[in-house]
């Protein structure tokens, strides 16, 4: 007993608020982890910061299937990561922001599943995933309607300058810039998921037009969105509005380089729902400060948090909010049931949602 104690003592290092609901690994208390407990798996939330599923009813779900082990920081570093995380059994990412490359996955050898708090997987090195044999699941589509609804209120944003004239009163101005009218102009949805999906009956409802471009286009698809397909450079040059919604990817990464943005109409928006590296945010930078582009409303960045000396700080007609596009009661609670949902059809074998199929 008092080996088995010590090899937990070591194995579980953590630094915790305590949750009635969640079980607390904590070494330097007497009411240390009972032995017997140890046989469960262990279900880990490594870095719920800001707080995602911390504090969730749905984590009571998970009770009877393992001890769940929650961080309500951000790991400072790899080593932190791993020795947060080299117990589990299941990882739980609430947070997009901490990465896991493979020299940090490949010291998980408990590690059998992970699932993401979304849809997007370009937090895991998907190669190393495979080969390690570990079952990877996302959220596809369930919080699409939020997400779009987000996007949505960004294009407006950024159509009406909500940002620019709000700053330029507060100083005491009174700016007379033109906004953009939306009604009768052409949206380019760049992917054709369910987000997209969401944004192009939004727009067509505005009285908008809406194209689209994906990688792999097909009539079923565009009569789904109710757009018409167009190649990826007659998107850009048509489009008065262009709106990213697709997974980052090794084709997605920097699909919208230098060239793609010149390419684009003169006064036209930019909206980023999608991931940060899907757009080359130095080249995005330079094209609003020539005014080639009118706007850019944008979520995602390819560094977050967003550091406080970014150039896309500089812009005077950017809208920009902090990776929250699903960050509502509603959409949290999607995220957070479907998180606990993939954990509990992983333990009772009929895995969901899979992304990467494991051993």
């Amino acid at each position: 007993m008092r080996e088995s104690y010590q090899r937990a003592k070591v194995g579980y290092i953590v630094a915790l608020r305590k949750w009635s609901h969640t079980s607390i690994l904590n070494p330097e208390s007497d009411r240390f982890l009972a032995v017997s407990q140890i046989e469960k798996p262990v279900i880990v939330i490594p870095g719920d910061d800001p707080a995602q599923i911390a504090g969730s009813p749905q984590l009571e779900r998970l009770r009877n299937y393992g001890r769940v082990v929650l961080y309500d920081t951000r790991p400072a570093d790899h080593a932190e990561q791993v020795l947060r995380a080299r117990e589990a059994d299941c990882l739980i990412n609430s947070r997009s922001s901490v990465k896991w490359p493979a020299e940090v996955l490949q010291q998980l050898s408990r590690l059998k599943m992970i699932t993401v708090c979304g849809i997007g997987t370009d937090s895991f090195d998907l190669q190393t995933v495979r080969q390690m044999g570990i079952t990877l699941c996302n959220l596809p589509g369930r919080t699409a309607k939020v997400v779009a609804e987000h996007a949505f209120g960004l294009m407006l944003a950024a159509a009406k300058r909500a940002a620019f004239h709000t700053l330029e009163l507060k100083a005491g101005r009174w700016p007379g810039l033109q906004n953009m009218t939306l009604a009768g102009k052409t949206l380019g949805v760049i992917g054709a998921g369910p987000i997209a999906a969401e944004m192009a009956r939004l727009a067509n409802a505005l009285g908008m037009r809406v194209i689209a471009w994906t990688f792999h286009p097909t009539p079923e698809r565009a009569a789904k969105l109710n757009v018409t397909f167009r190649e990826f450079d007659e998107l850009l040059r048509e489009s008065d509005v262009v709106s990213l919604h697709l997974p980052l990817t090794p084709q997605s990464r920097q699909l919208l380089g230098e060239k793609e943005l010149r390419m684009m109409k003169p006064g036209s928006l930019l909206i980023n729902t999608a991931r940060g590296a899907v757009v080359d945010e130095m080249a995005l930078v330079e094209v609003l400060h020539n005014g080639h582009l009118a706007g850019a409303a944008i979520d995602v960045y390819s560094k977050e948090p967003l550091p406080a000396d970014h150039p896309i700080l500089s812009c005077a007609q950017v809208v920009l909010t902090p990776h929250c596009a699903d960050q509502t009661p509603e959409g949290v609670e999607l995220l957070n049931s479907g998180v606990v949902e993939n954990v509990i059809a992983f333990l009772e074998g009929r895995p969901i949602n899979v992304v990467v199929a494991g051993k």
